[in-house]
């Protein structure tokens, strides 16, 4: 039996019913939280976006009527010159109408229809980039779908270690990546970066560096040699105003070397089983900066029980809503709390602290976890 059978059918012919079922689909999914968002966030957001170009200093040397109606004018102006020439027209000609209704109302009483033809321009305005919204949205969709692909989901068992990975963009697409690959000879490469800036720009930038990376991964370079050529790549290849933060470790299970290059990433956490931390720093500036900078390795040893855990910028600097981050002592936090866990488990605690910690505020920057831990070896029965 199809469940919709057993609800109750509206008769379309009665006008109460009917226009109950049309406002209960219209306000459908509608909280009150989401209500207040649309004012509290989404608004000055929007503002910051189109007021970003205003002169401010010059602003603030005007008395505060002359200054008011420049900032007024300057906010007009950054809004409609992101229309295109005939949406910004048919914008102008709505405002028009509407003012010339409101005038000939207030003076004569007959202004009326002036001021529906400007609804029915505006709507008009809005549809059309309601359906620009859409299909940018789907196509985005789209992207972030590749985008996840490209990236293991599971936890890699494998190479001595565990190791799980997680990234939540703060936009559809965003430009933080990780990565977990089987070296020719045996060893495991760990890989957590992070591209300046956010959305399609970023996220196309990632895919170049990743399909490059696993590249030289398949050449078996050393880590060292993995940075200095993704640097020429990035810097040769890449816009002037993109860099690119990057921490690679190798690990070696046959001896329990670690070896790595953090090329201007939050430095990894290392907790090892037996309490400590250590911060993995050696390596070099980020990506892209200059064609001819060097990067040195560094080397240390991950002995079971150690676990290591690479992070975005986006997990220490996430805030709640009074803009208190989340920082470095709550993510040692986690890991003191869950270390003997597998990577899995760890990871998605690091996650679910963070989403804890921000609640309903929205992300400011990409958020990224490796965690990669050497198990424990079970006692052989006697």
């Amino acid at each position: 039996m199809d469940p919709r059978d057993s609800e109750p059918q509206v008769d379309s012919r009665d006008p109460r019913r009917a226009t109950w079922q049309f406002f209960d689909t219209y306000t459908r999914d509608l909280s009150g939280r989401d209500f207040k968002k649309l004012f509290t966030l989404e608004t000055p957001q929007a503002y910051r976006f189109f007021a970003r170009g205003i002169d401010e200093a010059r602003l603030a040397a005007l008395p505060w009527h002359i200054r008011l109606w420049q900032r007024c004018r300057d906010f007009f102006v950054a809004f409609t010159s992101r229309l295109s020439p005939a949406r910004r027209a048919l914008y102008g000609i709505a405002v028009l109408l509407a003012v010339f209704g409101i005038v000939r109302e207030l003076h004569a009483g007959n202004g009326a229809g002036w001021i529906v033809w400007s609804f029915l321009v505006m709507n008009l305005l809005v549809l059309l980039e309601v359906a620009d919204r859409l299909s940018l949205k789907h196509d985005l969709e789209v992207a972030r779908e590749i985008q996840m692909l490209m990236l293991p989901h599971e936890m890699v068992a494998g190479g001595g270690l565990e190791a799980y990975g997680y990234t939540r963009p703060a936009n559809t697409v965003g430009g933080d990546f990780y990565d977990v690959l089987q070296m020719p000879d045996g060893r495991l490469l760990l890989a957590l970066g992070d591209v300046a800036g956010k959305g399609s720009p970023a996220a196309l930038l990632m895919a170049l560096v990743l399909a490059i990376l696993r590249t030289l991964v398949d050449e078996g370079a050393p880590p060292d040699a993995i940075a200095r050529r993704l640097n020429l790549q990035v810097a040769r290849h890449a816009p002037a105003t993109r860099f690119v933060t990057l921490c690679i470790a190798v690990f070696d299970p046959s001896t329990g070397l670690l070896e790595y290059v953090n090329a201007g990433q939050t430095p990894p956490m290392l907790r090892r089983a037996s309490g400590g931390y250590e911060r993995l720093t050696e390596g070099g500036m980020a990506l892209g900066m200059f064609e001819l900078a060097t990067y040195t390795a560094g080397r240390t040893s991950l002995a079971p029980g150690d676990v290591l855990v690479f992070y975005s910028d986006g997990i220490t600097e996430a805030e709640d809503a009074r803009g208190a981050p989340f920082d470095e002592s709550g993510l040692q936090s986690v890991i003191a709390e869950h270390w003997w866990e597998d990577a899995a488990a760890l990871g998605q605690a690091i996650v679910s602290a963070v989403d804890a910690h921000i609640l309903e505020t929205r992300l400011a920057d990409d958020l990224t976890v490796l965690a990669a831990r050497r198990p424990v070896p079970l006692p052989t029965p006697i």
